[in-house]
């Protein structure tokens, strides 16, 4: 009884074994990694502009979905957007496993719209902030995907949401800081990438991303917490609107992502290795890694999205359900207005139509219930609808069929 009150192993690690923290000004990567963060900030900046209103609030829902079966992946749980949506709307599966999984996907999904709606204002690097992270992610979980195996022990523990690890860990070949010596390095976040400006923030992203792996807080969920602290990060730093997902990116290249993330552990190499315990050639390498997949990914969803393209396959989509029956004539029409404009009063219908009030109720009522359009309610003006099941059709390469 005596030991559950006991204060957790402390190895005394001092924090200086973290730098360096960042790539220091004098770096000669310096100018490069500068660089591609003021091409990151430009593209993410010019591809949300180019949107209407309308498109980016439907988009950033879909890509929300998109984020977490990403991230999920990178961890081994598949579970496609379309069981995610399907989640979301409390459509769960029969077996077991499968609805565990999707109970973990929602979870993923409601706490990034929590970040997205400014919950966590800015406290995406401070340890509050990324206790609630894992709080709000963990305490959405069913109760088998709260236990984890200690691989030397073969003792099955269950992960608490929120609370710091209490036991030592080892990560491939990396040990990491003793339990006790977790808060006092995640007291270092803020000091270090806190109250920045642009580009200092965009690639204190990368280096705050692999840090955080590196202290490894929590028992479990740590990759999850670490990849929704830095959408949060790039998020407030570039205004992305959610449009796109460094996640998605990071999972087609999970290899690379791994192998640099390991490469980050290993002590300095020789003089010209920086400064600090860590070495910088490696941050410097997974830092132009991690901006080279952002901006990836913002050029990847810029493509899908542009909006001849994307009008173009909707159309012949559109023409084929048309054809089917499943849509009425004229459908093309509204939806082309409403790509057009960004949204559409439903009084504007009919007079788009030049039909009466009730064929314009009946056609827009079709369109939302198909999933083309979607409304606040049943006066809201319409917008356009992205749901995962029409992905492969409207954004062919956004997921997997």
């Amino acid at each position: 009884m005596n030991a559950a009150f006991e204060a957790p192993d402390d190895r005394g690690e001092t924090i200086a074994r973290m730098e360096p923290l960042a790539i220091g000004e004098g770096s000669r990567h310096r100018t490069e990694l500068t660089d591609l963060a003021v091409e990151l900030a430009m593209k993410s900046a010019g591809f949300r502009s180019a949107l209407p209103d309308g498109v980016r609030a439907g988009l950033a829902t879909l890509v929300r979905a998109m984020n977490c079966y990403y991230s999920n992946l990178i961890e081994g749980h598949d579970t496609h957007p379309v069981d995610i949506e399907r989640a979301l709307g409390e459509d769960y599966s029969a077996e077991p496993e499968k609805r565990s999984l999707q109970l973990e996907a929602r979870a993923h999904v409601e706490v990034q719209e929590w970040i997205d709606g400014g919950g966590l204002e800015d406290r995406a690097l401070a340890a509050g902030g990324l206790v609630e992270i894992h709080r709000r992610f963990c305490e959405r979980l069913p109760d088998d995907l709260l236990w984890v195996e200690d691989p030397d022990t073969k003792e099955r523990v269950r992960v608490v949401p929120g609370a710091l690890r209490e036991r030592h860990v080892r990560v491939g070949r990396h040990r990491a800081v003793s339990p006790g010596a977790v808060p006092r390095f995640l007291q270092r976040f803020p000091a270090a990438y806190g109250g920045l400006g642009k580009t200092d923030t965009i690639l204190a992203s990368a280096a705050a991303h692999h840090r955080l792996l590196w202290i490894h807080p929590f028992l479990d969920g740590n990759g999850r917490v670490a990849r929704l602290m830095s959408h949060a990060v790039l998020g407030g730093a570039l205004d992305t609107g959610g449009l796109w997902s460094v996640s998605r990116g990071l999972a087609r290249r999970v290899a690379g992502y791994r192998e640099r993330l390991a490469a980050c552990d290993l002590p300095r190499r020789n003089d010209l290795d920086g400064r600090g315990h860590l070495s910088e050639e490696a941050l410097a390498e997974f830092t132009r890694f991690f901006l080279g997949v952002c901006i990836d990914q913002v050029d990847f969803m810029q493509g899908l999205v542009a909006p001849d393209r994307l009008r173009h396959r909707i159309q012949i989509w559109l023409e084929e359900e048309i054809r089917m029956g499943v849509l009425p004539p004229k459908s093309g029409a509204v939806v082309e207005a409403v790509l057009f404009r960004g949204e559409l009063p439903r009084g504007d219908v009919a007079g788009l139509l030049g039909s009466g009030e009730r064929q314009a109720r009946r056609l827009t009522s079709a369109l939302v219930e198909r999933g083309v359009l979607r409304s606040q309610s049943s006066r809201a003006p319409l917008h356009l609808a992205f749901h995962a099941r029409l992905a492969s059709r409207w954004m062919p390469g956004l997921f997997p069929e």
